[in-house]
């Protein structure tokens, strides 16, 4: 039996996976938040609370080095569950940020994503969008009117 080659989707899926990124196809580069103090920083900064999860976000500055990208990051603590459970509930998480962050999400900005005991692995995921696209709307301050 002979080992076959990577196809090209396969390569770069597997390309995307390394760099951080959550999806080769988003409008905005997302890549995922790894550092404790990136998360603290984003725990201090602006949060709104949906049935289904909470969502915190913040602008990351001036002298950061990549002010494309919007990053994202994941958590669920042992009130969501056991282990299958935080999992599933951060694997809902993640495709939920595919889904509404890389076309709403801000560049420059950090997200963080925290699972919710029983309701982020329950909750309908078109809910969960709605609930996402409105927090974001209340959470980025307007712009300012443009003369």
């Amino acid at each position: 039996m002979t080992a076959q080659a990577p196809t090209d989707d396969t390569a770069e899926m597997a390309a995307s996976h390394r760099d951080g990124g959550l999806s080769a196809c988003a409008p905005y580069d997302l890549a995922t938040l790894r550092h404790r103090k990136d998360f603290l920083a984003a725990s201090r900064a602006r949060y709104r609370a949906t049935p289904g999860f909470v969502v915190q976000g913040r602008p990351r500055g001036d002298n950061d080095p990549a002010p494309e990208q919007v990053r994202v990051g994941f958590t669920c603590s042992k009130k969501v569950g056991n282990a299958v459970a935080r999992n599933r509930a951060k694997r809902r998480l993640r495709a939920l940020a595919r889904a509404v962050l890389s076309d709403l999400g801000r560049p420059g900005w950090d997200y963080v994503l925290i699972g919710r005991k029983s309701e982020t692995a329950a909750r309908p995921f078109a809910r969960m969008e709605a609930d996402l696209r409105a927090a974001l709307d209340k959470l980025h301050p307007a712009d300012p009117p443009t003369a």
